[in-house]
């Protein structure tokens, strides 16, 4: 597999050390393909993140948000019983998965259906982040003769 040195960029930008670790993160996350997931755009500011847990019960999945990171766990306890299986092809193995969520990117919900966790996630700008307009003042023509405000008679 290639690497690529990102050693240079670090040399001539500022900032962007963030970048190259979300990179770094991404090429590592792709290596492991459990549990499979979808994400699908639900609306304009929403989405919604479906991952494949079929077996696993709601007490042993686990959501947290940390720092713009969203992490599921699967955590399937320890089973003593000796089980002979003909072909085992469910995989119920521990999982970790994680998500790095874009600026304002909030989870609202999540559901268990189905063998399917939905996680819901909305976009929330800040007030002082969204477009607004600015309403732009006309002044009453000055004709001559007419004194302006804080001018003095002469």
């Amino acid at each position: 597999m290639r690497t690529i040195d990102l050693s240079p960029l670090y040399r001539s930008v500022v900032g962007f050390d963030r970048l190259a670790a979300l990179l770094d993160a991404a090429s590592s996350e792709a290596a492991s393909g459990y549990p499979p997931y979808n994400i699908e755009r639900t609306a304009e500011n929403a989405y919604r993140i479906e991952i494949a847990v079929a077996g696993f019960k709601p007490e042993e999945l686990g959501i947290e948000v940390k720092e713009n990171l969203l992490t599921v766990t699967g955590r399937k306890p320890a089973n003593d019983e000796a089980k002979r299986y003909l072909h085992r092809g469910l995989a119920e193995r521990n999982f970790e998965r994680r998500f790095q969520l874009a600026d304002y990117v909030i989870v609202t919900d999540a559901a268990l259906s189905d063998g399917l966790l939905s996680i819901s996630l909305k976009r929330e700008l800040p007030e002082a982040l969204k477009p607004r307009t600015i309403e732009i003042k006309s002044a009453a023509p000055l004709i001559e003769g007419d004194k302006v405000e804080g001018e003095k008679a002469a």
